[in-house]
């Protein structure tokens, strides 16, 4: 169950800071893993090569769009939202395919992604208010720490 925990807080932190990217590596992982607990489920879309590859797809769109000045920051509706609903979503995947509660899932999953949108907007903010470094450049970073801890969560 630690790792259960575990796994879905680092994936619903990963929601908060690109709210694509988590459920896209989720989905890859399952695509080419099938999980039996998934099947039966409204959540078994997950388990399909082309959702993982359309979220895939999405997510690199997310990426490139961080980059582009006039976003709205990321603590805004309906962004706040959109990232508390992608870490339910991977939270509530990861729950329910080691039969366990999704309803538990989606809720800390939700909980991890809030918390992982403010850490990582404020800690951006500082970072590019206290150095002479390019925002860009700390967008890359959160991109490659993104792509990393998923790649990584996926093994726990």
């Amino acid at each position: 169950m630690r790792k259960l925990i575990s796994k879905t807080l680092v994936m619903g932190t990963l929601a908060g800071m690109r709210a694509v990217s988590a459920p896209a590596l989720l989905s890859r992982t399952l695509s080419d893993e099938k999980n039996g607990a998934l099947s039966h489920t409204p959540l078994r879309f997950l388990q399909n090569k082309y959702v993982a590859n359309t979220l895939t797809a999405l997510a690199a769109t997310e990426i490139i769009g961080d980059k582009v000045p006039d976003v709205p920051d990321r603590i805004e509706m309906p962004s706040l939202l959109t990232r508390m609903a992608s870490g339910a979503l991977v939270g509530a995947a990861l729950f329910i395919s080691s039969r366990q509660s999704g309803v538990q899932g989606a809720a800390l999953g939700a909980a991890a992604a809030l918390a992982g949108t403010y850490a990582s907007f404020y800690l951006r903010k500082a970072l590019r208010d206290n150095t002479s470094i390019a925002d860009p450049v700390y967008g890359a970073l959160e991109d490659a720490l993104v792509m990393g801890s998923g790649y990584q969560a996926g093994k726990l």
